[in-house]
């Protein structure tokens, strides 16, 4: 995967077109914007492009270039390209908030993509709404995102029915009659996560038998882990990030814990067998999709995505990837850029074809779609099984 582009930059600006550069020279001399023949359509991307999960964001940048560049070559949205420009937030919530603005005010994009994590979704959200600026997340999943406003969208499935296909698989296919969570307590993504699994799981005649928080950025779990162990429950969740897990799992296995560990999207890194190795070998955690899924959609966005970056997507570059081309698609329905119109066509859609499956926004603006659970076998994540809504 390329790295992202002046990553020491504290902004990070790319347009995917070759636009006339005395054209904009002549325009900033002005103080004039372009003219609008001129003019693309400028989506706004953000995200957490340097920090500890940076993957996630260089994932996404991927994914939404590879469908603005297809959209392009086709002739682009009502006769004009579509450029996005890029704001890194830091991993920071304030940043994001601020990035957004940034985007909004000074380079008047007509809607946003962003974030992957739910905190920094929290933060931003408001400011798109209050602009009336339609904002798609590709996959923050706790259920209060899309709360904040009715421009608000996401392409992903909601934690609450996460953490319910993590309680039914850990149930009905692994058997599992206990279970310990370790929980990121500063993490939106993570409390909620683990709430929605603790009601489902005992829902379902489970028993929770300890609950242990921890901060991101820790490295040492052996409190929480030695406490966890007298119990010997059956299965261990971790509803946090891949850079949490994989440290989580190799102290577990050191202080001779073998229950089954159970993850969810945050999961879903390259990193995690990195920095979990044999440690993460069996564990579970849900997902948005499998590259290997059979499904033509699938097929042909999995074997453009190598060409173009010499790697399998990983689900955030599929939902970055599904995000930007529903945001294209309800442009293109809304014959126009003006926001409340691309809001309503959002709102309106139906059976759109992505890569993660059909997506139909409900009444919340979230998606309902199926849950998949991936298997860590020798150091790739394999399908394990389907959770239908």
């Amino acid at each position: 995967m390329p790295p992202a582009e002046s990553l020491e930059s504290r902004t990070v600006r790319s347009r995917f077109f070759a636009g006339s550069v005395l054209s904009a020279l002549l325009a900033g001399a002005c103080g004039a914007e372009k003219p609008p023949a001129a003019q693309g359509i400028e989506i706004g991307f953000f995200g957490a492009l340097t920090g500890p999960q940076a993957t996630f964001a260089l994932s996404g940048k991927n994914g939404a270039t590879l469908a603005f560049e297809q959209l392009n070559r086709a002739g682009g949205v009502l006769g004009k390209r579509l450029d996005m420009l890029i704001e890194d937030d830091h991993n920071e919530a304030a940043e994001a908030a601020s990035a957004v603005s940034k985007l909004i005010t000074r380079d008047h994009v007509v809607a946003l993509i962003g974030e992957n994590a739910s905190s920094r979704s929290l933060a931003a959200a408001p400011i798109a709404q209050n602009y009336q600026v339609p904002m798609v997340s590709p996959s923050s999943t706790n259920v209060a995102v899309t709360k904040k406003g009715d421009y608000i969208f996401r392409v992903c499935f909601v934690d609450s029915y996460q953490g319910k296909a993590l309680a039914v698989f850990s149930r009905q296919t692994l058997k599992s009659a206990t279970a310990a969570i370790l929980i990121d307590a500063k993490s939106d993504y993570s409390v909620g996560l683990a709430e929605a699994f603790r009601q489902a799981f005992t829902g379902l005649g489970g028993r929770v038998l300890s609950e242990m928080k921890y901060a991101e950025g820790d490295s040492d779990f052996s409190a929480q882990l030695t406490t966890i162990r007298p119990s010997r429950p059956d299965v261990i969740v971790v509803p946090g990030y891949y850079t949490d897990a994989g440290l989580i799992a190799r102290q577990a296995r050191s202080l001779g814990i073998e229950a089954a560990l159970l993850g969810a999207d945050g999961w879903d890194s390259p990193k995690l067998t990195e920095i979990g190795g044999a440690a993460v070998e069996g564990a579970y955690f849900s997902n948005h999709y499998s590259v290997e899924d059979p499904s033509p959609a699938v097929r042909a966005f999995v074997d453009e995505y190598r060409r173009a970056y010499g790697a399998d997507p990983d689900s955030i570059a599929a939902l970055s990837y599904d995000a930007a081309r529903l945001i294209a698609d309800a442009i293109r329905r809304a014959g126009s850029t003006e926001g409340k119109r691309v809001r309503d066509a959002l709102a309106a859609t139906k059976d759109f074809p992505g890569a993660t499956g059909k997506i139909t926004m409900d009444a919340d603006r979230n998606p309902v779609k199926p849950a998949v659970i991936l298997k860590v076998e020798r150091g790739k994540p394999r399908f394990a099984a389907t959770v239908a809504p």
